[in-house]
């Protein structure tokens, strides 16, 4: 069994995965804890839970996804592992950070790059990559199959769909990220998404007002 444990961290209220199954084997993905007291947290659940970091995994690179992936590095020793072309968002988190006035500690480099020809394995688990631009230039989103779930960054939301108007972003690419790649999906697919509740494909598709189904 596939679980997921969530957390909200920083004023951007960014939701933050840790995936564990029965191996221990854990992965964690877009850590936007920034606090000390958000970092003890995110420690303390894997720690308590007797859980294994195997890999840093990023749904896409904007600032609030990716605070903690300094700590994560030097707590665990994982670099994240990103789609390529996220590269220049990655390394742009210093002048943002700086432009806004927020605390950030810069990211290591990646550890490699995802493309949606991979799979992300930890433990008896797999993830499949979905290609879902439009939010960044080339957002990821990451599908149990087993289990019936997708974590989706910053893609879709209950009831919205992520910003467009930031470098990289085009409303189109996106509505046709998710016609094509999320909506595609079963009906009942959990959607983890990165800030708000969860909410499901089927939900989504009769009821959001950006994109339908």
């Amino acid at each position: 069994m596939t679980h997921v444990a969530k957390f909200v961290f920083s004023p951007f209220q960014e939701n933050t995965y840790v995936l564990y199954d029965d191996t221990k084997e854990c992965i964690i993905m877009d850590p936007g804890c920034q606090e000390i007291a958000e970092k003890q947290m995110l420690r303390e659940f894997i720690e308590s839970n007797g859980l294994k970091p195997v890999r840093l995994i990023l749904t896409h690179c904007h600032i609030d996804h990716i605070f903690g992936n300094r700590f994560v590095y030097e707590t665990w020793g994982l670099k994240p592992e990103i789609h390529k072309d996220e590269l220049p968002v990655l390394e742009f988190g210093s002048k943002i950070a700086e432009m806004y006035g927020l605390r950030y500690e810069p990211s290591p480099e990646p550890a490699g790059f995802l493309s949606e020809a991979d799979v992300v394995e930890f433990g008896e688990s797999r993830l499949e990559i979905l290609f879902t631009p439009g939010h960044s230039p080339a957002s990821l989103s990451f599908y149990c199959k087993d289990h019936d779930f997708i974590i989706s960054g910053d893609v879709l939301f209950s009831g919205s769909i992520g910003r467009t108007d930031l470098p990289g972003g085009s409303f189109e690419t996106l509505s046709e990220s998710i016609r094509t790649q999320l909506y595609t999906l079963d009906d009942k697919t959990k959607v983890y998404s990165g800030h708000g509740p969860e909410t499901t494909i089927g939900f989504e598709k009769i009821n959001n007002p950006f994109v339908k189904g």
